[in-house]
């Protein structure tokens, strides 16, 4: 689910830019720096959307630089337990699928996976269902619902299933129109 943060961080800035647009280039830094990482405790940083306030800077001693408390608002990302996601495959083996919607990366167990659904070696591994009506393979759309996640501190791991009323593939890419 995405929600919208104020959050805090303390940014370093080097003497040489300071001037007329300091405020500029600490936005710059901080988007450079913190857009696209992922905190364990807020999720993922999609994207700041401003900047509420730059407080005065602090010099750090026998270097020069100086450090100012930012505090910004951001678009974040943070799968849950029990939250339905469209993710696409980007992996299929024996013991499941992997998927990624976003950043997050998804794995599904063979386990989770519809029973009628049999896992197909070859150069292109999938899982068909019987009477090969619908396949799961690479770059196929799926619609999952996550049963579970771990938090590091730089990274979301989630379990899903396609084992329920209205989950599964969306789109094929294999399929002819």
């Amino acid at each position: 689910m995405f929600f919208h943060i104020v959050l805090e961080r303390n940014m370093q800035l080097h003497p040489r830019h300071f001037g007329r647009d300091l405020r500029d280039k600490l936005v710059a830094k901080l988007m450079k720096d913190v857009e696209g990482t992922c905190s364990g405790r807020h999720g993922f940083v999609v994207a700041i959307t401003g900047v509420e306030h730059v407080g005065k800077g602090l010099i750090r001693d026998g270097t020069g630089f100086v450090t100012f408390p930012v505090k910004y608002q951001c678009v974040v990302f943070r799968p849950f337990k029990g939250e339905i996601l469209e993710a696409v495959v980007t992996m299929v083996n024996k013991m499941g699928f992997f998927a990624e919607a976003g950043p997050v990366q998804i794995f599904v167990s063979n386990h989770l996976i519809p029973d009628d659904m049999e896992f197909q070696s070859g150069d292109m591994p999938n899982y068909t269902t019987s009477d090969g009506s619908v396949k799961i393979q690479k770059d196929s759309e799926v619609r999952l619902k996550i049963i579970g996640t771990r938090v590091d501190a730089t990274e979301i791991f989630c379990i899903g299933t396609i084992k329920d009323d209205f989950l599964g593939v969306i789109s094929d890419p294999g399929a002819t129109s």
